[in-house]
């Protein structure tokens, strides 16, 4: 994987499973005070990677529960990098875009709040063997 800047803060595989990802909120919650982040900011962080981690679960995996998901979390003076990386085949980044919000319906909500929440997030070259790479960046204020 590409260099990341600052202090990596944790580096969590589990499986593409959704019963696992209240143990990711949790740890996203607790390296996110950690760094610093006020209670407003460490809540929307946790929503924006817990949407991430699902939308690589339902999209990239298809609910297969026998993926693998890397989460990395990295600090960098006034702002936190997370990485997640599958071995699904690789998204067309061109499909992935939220929804209308008028468009009532369940899901599809996961880019949005991602959008909102996030300073940036991008597709970026997935490592040797890896499917995809997604980062999301948020400033510490």
């Amino acid at each position: 994987m590409s260099a990341v800047p600052g202090e990596n803060v944790l580096e969590i595989r589990f499986p593409s499973r959704g019963d696992r990802l209240k143990l990711v909120r949790g740890l996203v919650r607790d390296a996110a005070a950690l760094c610093g982040c006020s209670e407003d900011c460490t809540e929307g962080v946790v929503i924006a990677v817990n949407e991430a981690c699902m939308n690589v679960i339902q999209h990239a995996y298809q609910r297969d529960p026998n993926g693998e998901i890397i989460l990395e979390i990295w600090h960098d003076r006034d702002r936190m990098i997370f990485r997640l990386v599958d071995f699904a085949s690789p998204v067309d980044v061109e499909k992935v875009r939220p929804r209308e919000l008028d468009d009532i319906r369940p899901g599809g909500l996961g880019t949005h709040f991602i959008r909102e929440v996030m300073d940036d997030s991008a597709f970026l070259p997935p490592p040797d063997g890896a499917g995809n790479l997604f980062q999301m960046v948020k400033r510490i204020s």
